[in-house]
């Protein structure tokens, strides 16, 4: 019974449930931004170029014998992964800077100054009272 305590417990962390939150965000936001590559910045970006698209880009090492399919290097969609990937990558570097900025306002509240010790306290009657004598 300890182990199955022990899981649960981690289970219901609240770093595990973040974390799984953040894992099904990103997925369906990384399923957005390459929509937002494939369908709305490459075909202007290949329009621009001179009509190229971007998802037809290859290097044809073997052509297709029969059954067996054609092998290719496809240029094209490796350039839009890393369209995806900077676009991703930036956003989450704005988050990350939005959050930090969050903390330093949190830390830059100083902490009250601790009061005396009990120690401190009893030496400071004793001077006081040493003093009136």
């Amino acid at each position: 019974m300890g182990m199955m305590k022990e899981f649960k417990e981690f289970a219901v962390k609240g770093n595990v449930v973040d974390m799984a939150v953040g894992i099904i965000i990103g997925v369906a936001f990384g399923k957005i931004v390459s929509s937002f590559v494939s369908d709305v910045i490459m075909p202007p970006l290949g329009l621009l170029i001179g009509g190229v698209d971007f998802s037809e880009l290859a290097i044809l090492l073997q052509e297709a014998e029969g059954e067996v399919a054609a092998v290719t290097v496809n240029y094209g969609l490796f350039i839009q992964s890393i369209i995806d990937f900077v676009i991703i990558a930036f956003a989450i570097f704005m988050a990350v800077k939005a959050i930090n900025r969050l903390k330093r306002k949190e830390e830059a509240a100083p902490a009250p100054p601790p009061g005396p010790s009990n120690e401190e306290k009893l030496l400071t009657e004793i001077r006081d009272l040493l003093k009136q004598k």
